[in-house]
């Protein structure tokens, strides 16, 4: 069995802030959840789902995370509240130490923000419907702090050579993003009326628009990358994590 493997982001976040992403590795879950599957909606053996947690909690001293039930929409919520259930929402902000904001993904985008100061912290789950719907604007609302502070970094996502959709999805877009924004994030298919979309690239639009312009991350593709769950490469599969959460000042 693979060692779990975390990918700490590189970018210039405060001391005091933490973040990682988790691949498949390291787990105990096996067939086509083999192995660190961390999504207990998948069809996973609970157990093992709860196993693969306190693994990462372990070797990431990662606060609570707090789970969402994730519906491509745009609620946003406090990670610092302790839910009875996973609320249904989308992205999750945390301004004190003791819980993480957790994103579960297995081809969506993952986006972490931070201040400048280390103040706070959040994440959303981007899939073209988020996007489209605005949760990044969303969230970024929600924040008492000024967007031009903030940086972001894009974590684990399909790559725009492998994620075709259709022109529904594009004409959606359309509703959301300029023409020119939606040109350059989507190219012809490989057949009529089919188009390879670039979630990075709508993210980064999104976040500029926004007045962020401190955009790191980007650049992975989890459906070539065997090391990462992808729900377009294998259908049924578990999902990765993306964590980012604050530490107290005297153990940043």
């Amino acid at each position: 069995m693979r060692p779990l493997e975390l990918i700490k982001p590189d970018w210039p976040a405060p001391a005091r802030v933490h973040a990682l992403a988790t691949t498949r590795d390291g787990g105990v879950s096996q067939g086509c959840f083999a192995s660190l599957n961390l999504a207990l909606h998948t069809g996973d053996v609970a157990d093992r789902v709860i196993e693969n947690r306190r693994r990462l909690a372990y070797i990431s001293s990662a606060p609570r995370p707090c789970w969402l039930e994730q519906v491509h929409g745009t609620s946003v919520v406090d990670a610092g509240v302790v839910h009875a259930a996973p609320p249904r929402a989308d992205a999750a902000f945390s301004r004190h130490p003791g819980a993480a904001c957790a994103i579960l993904t297995a081809d969506c985008l993952p986006v972490l923000l931070s201040d400048a100061a280390g103040s706070i912290v959040a994440a959303a789950h981007c899939g073209w419907r988020g996007l489209a719907q605005g949760v990044l604007t969303a969230l970024v609302a929600t924040l008492p702090t000024r967007a031009a502070e903030l940086m972001a970094w894009l974590g684990p996502a399909i790559g725009p050579a492998r994620y075709e959709v259709g022109d529904d999805v594009r004409q959606d877009l359309l509703r959301r993003f300029t023409a020119p924004v939606v040109a350059a994030a989507l190219r012809p298919g490989n057949t009529s009326g089919k188009w390879w979309a670039d979630l990075y690239a709508l993210a980064r639009a999104e976040l500029s628009g926004l007045g962020i312009d401190a955009v790191y991350g980007g650049g992975f593709c989890t459906f070539d990358e065997l090391r990462f769950y992808s729900y377009r490469r294998d259908g049924v599969t578990g999902r990765m994590a993306t964590l980012i959460w604050l530490s107290d000042d005297s153990r940043a």
